[in-house]
């Protein structure tokens, strides 16, 4: 059977086969640890420009220190920094959990809201926060759009922007809403194991035959080998960069023999 050729369908075999390789809801595929949904609020937050098991590793201490957002909302800046140093950014990412604490317990009795339109008005949460915590934490629509879901949603021809809300708007017209989370997140795995973004492993890629970009990895590959001089010719022999000899110097660059005479 023709792999098809309209993005709706091959959206929905796309959705179907990750789920296949990537097993589970968005709950049991999140790999950020917590208890409820403020735990995963501050996990999130946290993980910006940060590895999930690294975030992991510092939480377990945050939680047991600051049991809830009122706790936290009054927490000293300095002991908060301390804790989360090793995830990056640490003043920024401070300020923001202090403020998104101070903001819940102000505005929505200590509660993290489910609604989009409430979480994005709390400090440090943006779209792809509020959509971890409404898909994760709560079971609602909600596709979180990072670098690896922007890139595999580029390849497989099911996008063509670069802003990510309109990358999200994009998905949202071809994945029905209670795949919305889990897809996310399975497009993360694979763009992680497989679809990776300098050298995709597309013969091992069980999407090979639905993506418009399929091969596109080993062709950019070679033009950044020929580029420094490193490509192959075909029988596995190494070119030589432009302007050099085998066994010698680049041309023009020959060394001279002093004379042993001055000037």
């Amino acid at each position: 059977m023709a792999p098809p050729r309209a993005a709706k369908a091959r959206a929905a075999e796309v959705v179907a086969r990750l789920a296949q390789a990537y097993p589970g809801s968005a709950t049991e595929l999140c790999a950020l640890e917590h208890g409820d949904p403020f735990q995963l609020l501050v996990a999130t937050i946290l993980s910006a420009q940060c590895t999930d098991a690294r975030v992991n590793m510092v939480t377990p201490t945050l939680f047991h220190r600051y049991r809830g957002p009122a706790a936290l909302a009054g927490a000293d800046p300095a002991e908060v920094e301390e804790i989360i140093r090793s995830t990056g950014f640490f003043r920024a990412k401070t300020r923001s959990l202090l403020g998104m604490s101070r903001g819940l317990v102000e505005r929505f009795d200590g509660r993290v809201p489910p609604d989009l339109e409430d979480l994005v008005t709390l400090d440090g949460v943006g779209r792809k926060t509020a959509n971890v915590v409404r898909s994760v934490a709560f079971g609602l629509p909600g596709l979180p759009v990072d670098t690896h879901v922007g890139r595999l949603a580029r390849r497989l021809g099911l996008t063509r922007e670069d802003d990510p809300v309109r990358v999200e708007q994009d998905l949202d017209e071809l994945v029905p809403p209670d795949e919305r989370g889990a897809f996310s997140l399975r497009l993360i795995l694979h763009g992680r194991s497989t679809c990776t973004a300098r050298s995709p492993h597309c013969g091992d890629c069980i999407l090979v035959d639905l993506c418009p970009s399929a091969g596109a990895g080993a062709v950019a590959a070679g033009k950044r080998g020929r580029a420094a001089g490193t490509a192959t010719k075909p029988g596995g022999t190494p070119r030589r960069a432009p302007g050099t000899r085998a066994g010698g110097p680049p041309k023009g660059a020959a060394t001279r023999r002093r004379s042993g005479r001055a000037g």
